[in-house]
């Protein structure tokens, strides 16, 4: 499965986010290490922007031998469209950048799910009853390319996904839901206080990034 980051550095709530430290490592490395974990998961592409700001991505993709793309700042959804044109993967999993804490078992029990039925497009966004910063969104590229140019507002074009949500008769979704709602657990980083939050987290638990189970509460066994 190929897995594309979506990631950029002109943030306005957090600017260079992608580079803040969470104790010893960056965001975007707690991403990759996060990711590099699943045993599904054979490619990583970093999706970023072609803005000036986002040259230190490059940099950092060049240095680290990860694959990148560069494309709209604000048509990530063209961005999407342009990797998987010229993947060779059938499909494709989105991991937001956002997301420092993202589960690669979880990872790993979506992509089974997906290859084990006839969907189209797997996802625990469509409601989300997961943490957010727990996102994980996969489609077949064949149906991706195909509807990518129907894509067309603002809103839609920058995040990917509600088209073929708002859509969904259409298609082939499934969604995978918690046994429990938790979608007010917030594992993400879009601001200063979620990274102080993250930073926290990980100091009281030796900096070791415990398991979704451990990370919502210890006690409680979460259905996928």
């Amino acid at each position: 499965m190929l897995c594309i980051i979506q990631a950029r550095l002109s943030s306005k709530r957090l600017p260079s986010k992608m580079f803040k430290k969470i104790l010893n490592k960056t965001l975007i490395d707690r991403i990759i290490y996060q990711i590099s974990k699943s045993k599904k998961i054979k490619k990583i592409i970093i999706a970023t922007s072609n803005h000036r700001s986002d040259d230190l991505l490059e940099n950092y993709c060049k240095k680290k031998k990860i694959s990148f793309y560069r494309g709209s700042l604000n048509n990530v959804a063209e961005r999407f469209y342009e990797i998987s044109k010229n993947s060779s993967f059938n499909s494709f999993l989105r991991i937001n950048g956002d997301s420092p804490l993202i589960d690669h078992k979880l990872i790993d029990h979506f992509i089974n799910y997906f290859e084990k039925n006839n969907y189209e497009i797997l996802t625990n966004s469509f409601p989300r009853t997961f943490p957010k910063g727990q996102g994980i969104e996969i489609i077949r590229s064949e149906l991706f390319q195909k509807e990518f140019k129907k894509i067309k507002s603002k809103n839609d074009l920058e995040h990917v996904f509600p088209y073929f949500y708002r859509n969904k008769s259409r298609y082939r979704i499934k969604n995978i839901n918690c046994k429990q709602n938790l979608n007010k657990i917030n594992l993400s980083i879009d601001t200063h206080k979620d990274l102080l939050r993250i930073r926290n987290l990980l100091a009281s638990s030796n900096n070791k990034i415990p398991s979704l189970n451990k990370l919502i509460n210890k006690n409680m066994k979460l259905y996928y």
